[in-house]
């Protein structure tokens, strides 16, 4: 079974910048994609930034040009950059990994229990 924690979140004035952490741990075999789900009140949870193995990076609209998805494939870790953050980016932020269990040989999707982040203008 794969463990991920998530750190970073936090509360940040509009024009600030956060980063998140997502270092997973436990029977993993490998790790292919990396990314970074967030869900605001109210609304369905939504993908922010994707990192799969030796891919393309890929970005939600709203934050192309302002977030940075990162990977540390030695540490298992992902990593999200988030610049010139607004009060629409207040969500909780939750990281998912997609590894092969190193026991079972079985890929699966994990995730995190979320990070809150909040944006005050």
């Amino acid at each position: 079974q794969v463990q991920l924690v998530e750190s970073g979140g936090g509360l940040v004035q509009a024009g600030g910048s956060l980063r998140l952490s997502c270092a997973a741990s436990g029977s993993i075999f490998s790790i292919n994609a990396m990314g970074w789900y967030r869900q605001a009140p109210g609304k369905q949870r939504e993908l922010v930034a994707g990192f799969p193995s030796g891919g393309i990076k890929n970005y939600a609209d709203s934050v192309k040009g302002r977030f940075t998805i990162s990977r540390d494939n030695a540490k298992n870790t992902v990593y999200l950059q988030m610049n010139s953050l607004n009060p629409e980016d207040t969500a909780v932020y939750y990281c998912t990994v997609t590894a092969v269990d190193s026991s079972t040989y079985r890929q699966a999707d994990d995730w995190g229990r979320g990070t809150q982040v909040t944006v005050s203008s």
